[in-house]
């Protein structure tokens, strides 16, 4: 690479070439869809490359694809939990490069543009993103498809916490319903979203936002550090 700025539009395009996918054919044409969100992989690698800690010496972002998964690690511990990824508001410490980074508008100018990856995640009905912290890196892994039966619980706790914050910074609240719609689950089995719902109260992720609301199935749901 010649330089982060002046590669980085190439690199998400070479990302891209490499990356497992899927062909349709839309009127005719035969058109290569990926298996993951490319602004999910852009936003990713741009926070791999801006929250880097360039202390730690031997070691650089990296990506690596599986046949699963993509991982992206990147040196260095986060500056806020991970579980307010989505909520939190930015630091970096590398203001410089985000700056720059911002005005090329390579990254986020607001935010961290993890509620882009988890919002591109729920489009295209993947599972919810996993946040990792070692002793010295951070990883983010995107996941390929997985039915609803082929989740875990840990899966369905983690969806279900990330999409209760993506619909907290929306201005909205997670109910049944819109938890159904993010898993594509029957409105005539509203019971399961229920389950997955109670397994993450219960994780201590999320809670009732109305605890006087004695009906489940139009319960509203906050983040726990709401």
């Amino acid at each position: 690479m010649k330089g982060y700025a002046v590669d980085f539009e190439r690199l998400i395009k070479y990302f891209d070439e490499q990356l497992p996918s899927n062909e349709i054919i839309d009127k005719a044409l035969r058109k290569r869809v990926s298996l993951y969100p490319l602004l999910a992989i852009r936003e990713l690698v741009a926070n791999a490359l801006i929250h880097q800690d360039f202390s730690i010496k031997g070691s650089s972002p990296m990506v690596e694809v599986f046949s699963n998964r993509l991982e992206i690690t990147n040196p260095g511990k986060p500056l806020i939990d991970p579980l307010r990824f989505v909520d939190h508001n930015p630091e970096s410490r590398n203001e410089i490069l985000a700056r720059f980074m911002r005005r090329l508008n390579i990254c986020e100018e607001r935010g961290s543009g993890i509620d882009k990856v988890v919002f591109e995640c729920e489009y295209n009905q993947l599972p919810a993103p996993e946040f990792i912290v070692g002793d010295n890196y951070t990883r983010i892994i995107l996941y390929a498809h997985k039915t609803l039966r082929q989740m875990d619980k840990r899966d369905k706790i983690r969806a279900c916490y990330l999409h209760a914050c993506l619909k907290y910074v929306s201005g909205e609240y997670m109910t049944n319903q819109s938890l159904r719609e993010r898993f594509g689950i029957e409105e005539q089995n509203y019971s399961m979203a229920s389950r997955i719902i109670a397994d993450t109260i219960k994780a201590g992720l999320i809670k009732d936002y109305d605890t006087e609301n004695k009906s489940k199935k139009y319960a509203k749901y906050v983040p726990f550090w709401f």
